[in-house]
C-alpha cells in the first residue's frame, strides 16, 4: 500500500499541499477513492482514503489513529565518514530500527565540521524520512546536528563503544546486561577507527567498550551490524 508522512495528521478530512502533494499526486499518482496509509512520524498510523485530487492540492480522509509502540531507543553516534557512507548508514539504519543518528567529528575523521552542515542536515533528514516511509515505520528517526565528540551528551543511556581493540566483552553480552527497555547509544568511529584517547575518555565516563567479533568492519558496516544484533536480541529481527 502507498504510504505518506503527514506530521500534522489527525482523524478526519485533511487538505495536502506543497511537496507532499507533489509526492502523492505526481510521484505516486494517487487517484480519488484510492486507499493510503498515513503516518505522523511520531508513532501513529492512519488508514486513509483520497477524497479528491486538484491541480495543486488533494484531500484525504483519515480514520482513527493506531499507536505503534516504539522499540528500545538506540542512538547511532557515527564518526563522520567520507563520501556518501553516512547516507548509507542513515538509510539502512532506519530500516534496522535506529531511533536517532548523531553525526560526530572525531580525531581520525577526514571530513571536518566546516559550518555548512545545515544543508547536509536537511538532506540527511529527507533520507531517513524516505527510508521510514518505505520500510513501514510509524516514526521517523531524529538526525541531530553534527558536533564534536567531546560535545556529545546522552542521559539515561548506556553507551556502547564499538572498539576493534576490545576482545573480552561482546556487544551481545553488553546488551543482555542492561534492562530491555533501557536506551542505548552505539559509538562508531570513522575510517581508521576511534583514537585510543577517545575510547579511554568515553569509558572513564561510564561507556562500555564492546566487540562485534574478530573481523574488522568498515565504518558504514559496523553500525548496521550492531543494530541488527540489538534488534535480534530484542526479538524484532530474525
Amino acid at each position: 500500500m502507498k504510504r505518506v508522512l503527514l506530521p500534522e495528521a489527525a482523524a478526519g478530512s485533511m487538505r495536502v499541499t506543497g511537496p507532499r502533494f507533489h509526492h502523492l499526486a505526481i510521484v505516486l499518482r494517487v487517484r480519488a477513492e484510492e486507499a493510503l496509509e498515513v503516518f505522523d512520524g511520531r508513532g501513529q498510523v492512519f488508514d486513509a482514503k483520497v477524497v479528491s485530487v486538484e491541480a495543486d492540492a488533494l484531500t484525504v480522509q483519515l480514520g482513527a489513529p493506531r499507536a505503534v509502540p516504539p522499540p528500545r531507543r538506540v542512538t547511532v553516534v557515527q564518526g563522520l565518514p567520507k563520501a556518501d557512507k553516512l547516507e548509507l548508514v542513515l538509510q539502512k539504519g532506519t530500516e534496522l530500527g535506529a531511533s536517532a543518528f548523531w553525526p560526530v567529528a572525531m580525531k581520525r575523521c577526514v571530513v571536518k565540521l566546516d559550518g555548512k552542515e545545515e544543508k547536509k542536515l536537511e538532506r540527511w533528514r529527507r533520507i531517513v524520512e524516505e527510508a521510514a516511509r518505505q520500510c513501514g515505520r510509524a516514526d521517523v528517526p531524529e538526525v541531530l546536528e553534527p558536533v564534536r565528540l567531546s560535545d556529545v551528551a546522552l542521559t539515561d543511556t548506556t553507551v556502547l563503544v564499538l572498539d576493534e581493540a576490545e576482545r573480552s566483552l561482546p556487544l551481545s553480552d553488553a546488551v543482555r546486561s542492561v534492562e530491555a527497555t533501557r536506551s542505548l547509544a552505539l559509538v562508531v568511529g570513522p575510517e581508521g577507527g576511534l583514537d585510543r584517547s577517545e575510547v579511554d575518555a568515553l569509558v572513564s565516563h561510564g561507556a562500555l567498550a564492546v566487540t562485534l567479533g574478530p573481523n574488522v568492519l568498515r565504518t558504514e558496516t559496523a553500525a548496521l551490524a550492531a543494530l541488527a544484533v540489538i534488534r535480534h536480541l530484542d526479538g524484532l529481527l530474525g
